[in-house]
């Protein structure tokens, strides 16, 4: 007589995150995995992730700031405007797409192993956390040449990385679920990053938006989740007369922790069926 076992991921809550802690050693690896493989046999290595940004911002500075001629922030030259903005853009334009294709290019360690399967995506996000060290490495490079030196509010930087991993960690677990099952979201995601870079404040602030269209658009604008995080991110970087509307700021985050709580709630609804269908 046959017995057969059958492991599935533990619904409950509380045992849940308990075994997220005892996996911790799985999430180490796989970070670092991810790291190793993501700048192997490249001439430049690590630096692609300063190179990235710096180039996007090129563009962005001529396309705003010299042809549409938009005016910066208070008094912050207009290229670290742009790369202030450009960190946790970036950040987040990583982040989704590595997570998006996590589960499917770990299918085979999946389909062998039992263990919670929330690691996966977000080791992949936080593996970008590197690069983004790298490029405020770049930022403050920038910052000593044009001679502009931070205020004591760099200091709140840490909490608004937070706030840029929690912005990235909501969709991202929600768009791996479904790529899972619809691999089209391996063609979505391309489109939203390109498409959302110009729907952000990137290439401008956001005080732009509001003496634009109005109050009212500024508020639905706000409801970007990128668009408290990279407020506060200018804020905390560039300081001086910088400043963030508490109104546009706390909608922004809000939205932010809502997703989060969305895409951990869907990807543990269907985390049992992942082996089947990946």
């Amino acid at each position: 007589m046959n017995t057969e076992f059958i492991i599935e991921p533990n619904k409950a809550g509380r045992r849940y995150w308990l075994e997220l802690w005892q996996f911790r050693e799985l999430f180490y690896v796989l970070a670092w995995r991810d790291l190793a493989v993501r700048y192997k046999q490249t001439a430049i290595g690590i630096l692609w992730a300063g190179i990235q940004p710096l180039a996007q911002m090129a563009i962005l500075v001529v396309v705003f700031g010299v042809m549409a001629k938009l005016p910066s922030q208070g008094g912050a030259p207009y290229v670290l405007l742009v790369f202030a903005a450009m960190l946790p853009w970036q950040f987040f334009a990583a982040s989704l797409s590595a997570a998006s294709m996590s589960m499917v290019s770990n299918a085979a360690l999946i389909s062998k192993v039992y263990f919670p399967r929330v690691i996966v995506p977000v080791a992949a996000v936080v593996t970008c956390v590197v690069d983004l060290l790298v490029a405020l490495g770049i930022l403050a490079v920038l910052m000593l040449l044009y001679g502009y030196a931070p205020t004591w509010r760099i200091v709140t930087l840490p909490f608004f990385m937070v706030l840029a991993f929690v912005a990235a960690i909501g969709p991202g677990l929600l768009i791996t679920a479904l790529n899972v099952e619809y691999r089209d979201f391996r063609y979505v995601v391309p489109f939203l990053v390109q498409f959302g870079l110009y729907l952000s404040p990137v290439g401008f602030s956001s005080e732009v938006v509001r003496r634009t269209f109005g109050e009212a658009v500024y508020l639905i604008y706000s409801l970007n989740p990128m668009v408290g995080v990279i407020e506060g991110f200018r804020w905390a970087i560039l300081g001086g007369d910088v400043q963030i509307d508490g109104v546009g700021f706390v909608l922004s985050v809000t939205l932010s922790m809502a997703i989060l709580v969305l895409g951990l709630r869907y990807f543990r609804r269907v985390e049992h069926s992942i082996v089947d269908v990946i």
